[in-house]
């Protein structure tokens, strides 16, 4: 009877084995094909009642090449999410009402952006409640759910919105193309400000009185990449906080200051004063604080952000989380005012951290893969937010703040998702030439196979003070650059966040220096470790400062077979006097390329162009601002008149980043196939 029983559980056993094994084979590898079918998920925001949770998922199509968003509805208690009902494809940014009756959605259903509000309940017969010709472009709603206040970018002069569609339709009419400045930061990374400005507006829902909230030249919010994360309104609905840069120097200088107004406009109150970046204002459910993050150092875009209150009642300033040696990257008060919940950054991951006010004492809580979009339920019993990492995009977790685990909640990427074959990142350490420990991921191939011999890629990040995280990225996804049979490693070398302020501070007027010797480091390491990567067949890629490195080494080195770099700076004193955030070159390399020259040479990858040997790829977009396209053309000059094999690619309607779809999968398929050209 053992017996029996016995080779049953063998019988068993093997059959998994083979049911394995034949899930495997009819596993397929990851394409940029697989990458379009992904829902995009972003901007989760939860109900009022704490019981649903909207968000957006945009799906890009090789079709209209471009994405589409849908908003969608899942509940907390569990349950498959859902389009929300009478809802058009494009409409964006849910957000509840406070009082929960009514939902409001950004829809170009009329033409342009507009705000409409829809019943909470049965999301039938939506209300369009701005009519502004130059569209809204992001939104809050007031804790008394009577006013929403959203910004617009607009003609500054233009005393109302009569004027600025005149503006708007002569702009459209008119035969003279030129763009005239007299001031610098004419352009901001991908589009021309063209006299505009983002302005904040608020408007009464009771009659629709419109007020212009910050009016004149000055941006509010400043950056592109800035959003309502920028003001906010006081629990009693009386005043507005947002952050506003600081004086007339903008190009080359990093003040934003704190402000407070009336919601119904008039004087300003500056609330912060320092000369460094104070940004992301919140008010404390109760009003007793208003929070903020600040970086200290005038002038530095990477400083320590660190959670700072203003106690609204004596105006005194207290700083929160000065000591993390961390990042605060976004933040959530609960109820009682009494902790903040914040996501933080450590050694490539983006964690749930909190902190008290009454002691500052900060606890890490989760700190896996990448966590953001945060929320917090009306209880304060537990957060909700996306989360993301090598393997799976964004999806949408339920965290129990008591018992400290994530939940998922939303699924509607499982079934392409889990038809791909793909590894984990796995971290490995290595000391650096300074002695200092440097850290760094390394990725397995789809279908690997420890006894064969695998070429590598090597992917250097960008920023300089950025990191490689486990991470879905769409444009340096490194399970694409794996799927074609590809190790793939990326070193966070000295310069890199996550790592302490001091590690990150150290690539400042260093930037051909101690990164390059971390990542030359990195390759002996990995080569002497793992004995499955071929040390003869390696090739390196990156982009924006990554592109600056892979230009670096093209003059320094010739250990890589081949090398790709995209939107990289080449020459660092045409780069200044093309660039348009001043302040950044002027930091980095302390001074201006007549203040300081001989660094700008020294650091400078056109200096060592005679050294020029490897076969690189060079990618540029016309509508790169931040490193203009000159830069990838230099590069390419110097190399094709040296005889050195290369291709240059440009795309004249893409920016610092390849966003149409078919831009990006042919961008995917150049790069790739380069690499193979040379690796294999």
């Amino acid at each position: 009877m053992n017996k029996k029983i016995l080779k049953s559980s063998i019988g068993f056993l093997v059959l998994l084995i083979c049911i394995n094994a034949q899930a495997n084979q009819d596993k397929k590898i990851l394409t940029y094909d697989e990458i379009i079918k992904i829902h995009r998920i972003s901007g989760p925001e939860l109900s009022p009642d704490g019981k649903m949770v909207v968000f957006d998922a945009a799906k890009y199509s090789f079709e209209t090449n471009k994405g589409s968003n849908q908003m969608w509805i899942v509940p907390l208690a569990g349950g498959e999410a859902r389009e929300v009902p009478g809802m058009e494809k494009g409409d964006q940014k849910p957000k509840w009402s406070p009082d929960g009756t009514k939902l409001s959605f950004i829809s170009e259903r009329t033409g342009s952006a507009q705000i409409f509000i829809v019943d909470a309940s049965s999301f039938k017969d939506p209300i369009q409640i701005t009519n502004i010709q130059t569209g809204v472009d992001d939104y809050k709603w007031s804790p008394k759910s009577d006013y929403i206040i959203f910004h617009s970018q607009i003609f500054p002069e233009c005393p109302d919105m009569e004027c600025n569609a005149k503006r708007l339709k002569g702009e459209e009419e008119k035969k003279v193309s030129a763009i005239v400045s007299d001031t610098l930061l004419y352009r901001h990374w991908n589009f021309w400000k063209a006299g505009k400005a983002n302005h904040l507006f608020s408007i009464r829902l009771s009659d629709s009185k419109l007020t212009d909230l910050t009016p004149g030249t000055k941006w509010v919010p400043f950056g592109p990449f800035q959003g309502s994360e920028q003001y906010c309104i006081s629990p009693d609905g009386k005043s507005v906080v947002f952050s506003k840069k600081t004086g007339n120097t903008e190009a080359w200088d990093t003040n934003d200051d704190i402000y407070s107004i009336s919601i119904e406009g008039g004087a300003e109150e500056q609330l912060t004063t320092a000369k460094g970046s104070d940004t992301d204002p919140s008010f404390s459910p109760g009003g007793k604080y208003i929070s903020y993050i600040s970086m200290k150092r005038p002038g530095f875009e990477s400083d320590q952000k660190v959670l700072t209150l203003i106690n609204t009642t004596n105006k005194e300033h207290t700083s929160l989380t000065k000591g993390l040696d961390g990042d605060v990257d976004e933040y959530a008060w609960t109820a009682d005012e009494k902790i903040i919940y914040f996501t933080s950054e450590a050694r490539g991951r983006k964690g749930l951290y909190k902190v008290s006010i009454s002691d500052n004492k900060i606890i890490k809580m989760y700190q896996n893969g990448v966590c953001s979009g945060m929320n917090i339920s009306p209880d304060s019993n537990f957060l909700v937010f996306l989360y993301e990492n090598s393997m799976r995009p964004k999806e949408i977790y339920r965290f129990d703040l008591k018992k400290n685990n994530p939940v998922r909640l939303t699924r509607l990427n499982e079934e392409t998702m889990s038809a791909i074959e793909m590894n984990p990142l796995e971290d490995f350490d290595f000391r650096a030439s300074g002695g200092e420990m440097v850290h760094g991921f390394l990725l397995k191939p789809p279908f690997f196979d420890k006894n064969k011999k695998y070429p590598m890629i090597y992917i250097i990040h960008g920023g300089p003070q950025g990191a490689n995280r486990d991470e879905f990225h769409y444009r340096w996804n490194m399970q694409m650059f794996a799927s074609r049979g590809y190790v793939v490693a990326a070193v966070n070398f000295h310069g890199s966040s996550g790592y302490g302020q001091k590690f990150e501070d150290s690539i400042t007027y260093d930037w051909g220096g101690k990164p390059y010797r971390d990542l030359m480091k990195g390759i002996e390491h990995l080569t002497n470790t793992y004995t499955f990567i071929n040390a003869d067949r390696i090739g390196a890629a990156g982009a924006s400062y990554g592109g600056y490195m892979i230009n670096w080494m093209a003059g320094h080195t010739e250990r890589f077979k081949c090398l790709v770099t995209h939107s990289g700076v080449y020459n660092l004193a045409s780069m200044y006097g093309a660039t348009e955030e001043l302040w950044f070159p002027e930091y980095e390399y302390r001074g201006t390329p007549w203040t300081n020259p001989s660094h700008y040479r020294e650091m400078s990858p056109s200096t060592y162009a005679a050294n020029f040997k490897t076969p690189t790829l060079v990618i540029h977009s016309q509508k790169d601002f931040r490193v203009p396209v000159e830069q990838g053309m230099e590069f390419f000059t110097a190399l094709q008149r040296q005889g050195v094999p290369s291709r240059f690619i440009y795309f004249p309607d893409e920016s610092h980043f390849v966003a149409k779809p078919n831009n990006a999968a042919f961008w995917y398929q150049q790069v790739l196939d380069w690499m193979d050209k040379y690796l294999k």
